[in-house]
């Protein structure tokens, strides 16, 4: 299995950005991005069952970040909007094999089995 990460970058407070990340060409339980800060702990962002339905955010995100999956191309995105210089962080897409419905399983880096490499996002004020 693999996750390819993709669409990081250096932007300045406000902008948007869109992460990308490619998934094997198979299904999942649920799928979601989490993030890491330098001398922080990995923290969630956002997840989705892989059959859709409702998005589950972190309270700092919610209203900017909306997370999907195209089915088309097997692809996950993040789209990050009126980015904040608090949002800088690695950010990894995560698949899991489970399709946990409690928040306090589908919140846990633990929980998923795939991980994307990261990729980078910094958010000038």
């Amino acid at each position: 299995v693999q996750l390819q990460a993709s669409g990081g970058g250096l932007v300045q407070a406000g902008d948007s950005l869109r992460l990308s990340c490619v998934a094997s060409g198979r299904t999942f339980g649920r799928y979601g991005w989490f993030r890491q800060a330098p001398g922080k702990e990995r923290e969630f962002v956002a997840t989705n069952s892989w059959r859709g339905g409702s998005a589950y955010y972190t309270d700092s995100v919610k209203g900017r970040f909306t997370i999907f999956r195209d089915n088309r191309n097997n692809t996950l995105y993040l789209q990050m909007n009126s980015l904040k210089p608090e949002d800088t962080a690695v950010y990894h897409c995560a698949a899991s094999e489970r399709a946990y419905t409690r928040s306090y399983h589908f919140t846990l880096p633990s929980t998923y089995d795939y991980w994307g490499q990261g990729t980078l996002v910094t958010v000038s004020s």
